[in-house]
C-alpha cells in the first residue's frame, strides 16, 4: 500500500488532535520525541566517526520546527557530536527558553548569526515547518542562501525550509537537502524530494492512524526512525 502524504491543513489538524484533551499529548512530549528522531536520523546518515572531527550546525527558526531542532541538538551532544546552534529569532514561549537553558548547560555554543560553514560536517535545517507560507523573510532569506551556496550536506526536518508545503520548491530559493526527515507522516512536498528520506515522530496512536487513513510501514524494533527512501 502506497505511503499517504498529508497536506498543510491536514497536518495542522492532526497535530491539534494529538494535543486535544481527548488524546492528551503535550507539545513538550511531541517535540522531545520528534527531536530525538531527528538526532537519530543525523546519526544514521552522517555517523560522528565519519565527520572528520567537524561539528553539526543546527539552524533553528522561531516556531515548533526550531524547537524540534533545539531538542535534536541536545540529543546530538549525547551522541558524541560537537554541536553549534544558530538561532537568529528565538521563540519567546517558555518551552523554547527552557530548551535553550538546557543546551547552555550541555555546553552547546549558541549564536544569532550565521557562522562560516566550512567548519561543519552537516547542517540540520529546522527553520520552517508545515505552517510555512509566503515569501522567505529576513534574516532567513540570507541564511538559506548561504546554506545553498555551501557544499555542506543538509538534513531538513519535516519540510525543506522555503519549500511550499504541498508543491515543493516552487520558488527555487528553498533549501536543497541531501536528506529529509518527515515527522508523523510525509507532507505532500516530499513527493518532489529525491534524496535519503526518513520517517520520525514515533508517537501516533491507533485512533489517529484510522482517522487520517495513514498508510505507513512499521518502524523496525525499537528505532525512532524508519528509512522510507524510494517508497
Amino acid at each position: 500500500q502506497p505511503i499517504r502524504y498529508l497536506g498543510q491543513a491536514e497536518s495542522a489538524k492532526l497535530d491539534e488532535d494529538l494535543m486535544s484533551p481527548e488524546i492528551g499529548y503535550s507539545l513538550d512530549q511531541l517535540m522531545e520525541l520528534a527531536g530525538l528522531s531527528c538526532a537519530q536520523a543525523v546519526h544514521e546518515a552522517y555517523p560522528p566517526g565519519g565527520m572528520g572531527g567537524k561539528k553539526v550546525l543546527v539552524v533553528c527558526g522561531p516556531g515548533n520546527n526550531g524547537g524540534d531542532g533545539l531538542v535534536a541538538a541536545r540529543h546530538l551532544t549525547q551522541f558524541d557530536y560537537g554541536v553549534d546552534v544558530c538561532y537568529p529569532k528565538p521563540g519567546k514561549k517558555e518551552i523554547y527558553t527552557n530548551l535553550v537553558k538546557q543546551l547552555q548547560h550541555h555546553g552547546v555554543h549558541m549564536t544569532d548569526t550565521m557562522p562560516e560553514l566550512s567548519s561543519y560536517g552537516v547542517i540540520l535545517d529546522c527553520i520552517f515547518g508545515f505552517s510555512f507560507q509566503g515569501d522567505i523573510r529576513a534574516p532567513f532569506d540570507a541564511i538559506i542562501q548561504a546554506i545553498n551556496a555551501s557544499t555542506v550536506p543538509v538534513v531538513s526536518v519535516d519540510i525543506p525550509s522555503g519549500w511550499h508545503v504541498e508543491q515543493g520548491n516552487v520558488s527555487g530559493h528553498g533549501i536543497k537537502p541531501a536528506c529529509l526527515i518527515s515527522l508523523t507522516a510525509p507532507k505532500l512536498c516530499a513527493r518532489h524530494f529525491k534524496g535519503r528520506h526518513f520517517l520520525g515522530g514515533r508517537f501516533v496512536p491507533k485512533t489517529i492512524f484510522e482517522k487520517y487513513k495513514l498508510s505507513l510501514p512499521p518502524y523496525p524494533c525499537s528505532s525512532q526512525i524508519l528509512d522510507i527512501t524510494g517508497l
